[in-house]
């Protein structure tokens, strides 16, 4: 178990949030990677489909043709290609959202550090791990990506107000458990603390989930498209966190070890 330097001026937020940014930056270039290359080709099948359906005016109501031939952009909107979608606009949203979480999950680590009984490098992971679960795993379970063509324009304002109220239980519940679970370290064991917290929060994720409408707007999307389109995606964020994780563990403890050995030169230094 490592021991956190009395004098913490090199182990600032500012320190671990710079940190946690080029962490991120560096993970949202892997993410995109992996997303460009496995879960993209999907993307396309997928707005291949949802074209030709809308190519395919229903014969019954032969007056929505005129509608469906209506050219894109007419509303002043800026139509995007494809191509710069999964390039450029892929890339640019991996970058962003890679430093918006490698930056949170850097102060989550400054405000935990020598404050759950483990070491700098243990204390960063383990924020990572709780990251993704909370974060990512737990609503994509309930909640997963979805392909275009799939699920109805109308819907989609109460799908994502249910996705992120399970994405904000989530966080708030884990944030708690983690609490509950250092406090119990007093009266019992690591290990005991620790599943404690974890079934907690499966109680609470779990009830939270069931109180949630479920989304159920398939159609007649092909099934193997889909499932492997949500594979990609559950990849391609495990590969984000991974890479926030390994990263940022790796720079905290350098920076921690850094802090340390100043700090018993110094008292060294006092002491002769």
């Amino acid at each position: 178990m490592g021991t956190v330097p009395r004098d913490r001026s090199v182990l600032s937020p500012a320190a671990f949030l710079l940190r946690g940014l080029a962490v991120g930056l560096a993970a949202g270039l892997i993410a995109f990677v992996v997303a460009f290359a496995l879960g993209e080709p999907y993307v396309d099948d997928a707005i291949a489909l949802e074209e030709a359906a809308a190519a395919q005016p229903p014969a019954e109501h032969p007056e929505h043709a005129e509608e469906a031939q209506e050219p894109a952009g007419q509303d002043g909107m800026v139509e995007i290609s494809r191509e710069n979608q999964k390039s450029w606009g892929l890339l640019t949203g991996t970058l962003a959202i890679g430093a918006a979480l490698g930056g949170l999950a850097a102060l989550a680590a400054a405000a935990v550090l020598g404050r759950l009984g483990l070491s700098a490098r243990g204390s960063t992971a383990l924020v990572a791990l709780v990251g993704f679960v909370a974060v990512t795993l737990v609503p994509f379970t309930k909640y997963p990506a979805t392909p275009p063509a799939v699920g109805s324009g109308e819907t989609i304002g109460g799908r994502t107000a249910s996705y992120f109220a399970l994405l904000l239980v989530s966080v708030l519940a884990a944030i708690a458990v983690v609490v509950l679970a250092n406090r119990l370290r007093a009266r019992y064991d690591g290990w005991t603390a620790a599943f404690v917290g974890a079934g907690v929060y499966l109680v609470v994720v779990t009830g939270t989930g069931l109180l949630l409408p479920t989304v159920n707007e398939l159609g007649d999307f092909p099934a193997d498209t889909l499932w492997y389109f949500r594979r990609s995606s559950l990849v391609t964020l495990a590969a984000l966190w991974a890479s926030i994780g390994v990263g940022l563990t790796v720079l905290v403890g350098r920076m921690h070890d850094r802090a340390a050995a100043d700090l018993a030169r110094r008292e060294l230094a006092a002491s002769l």
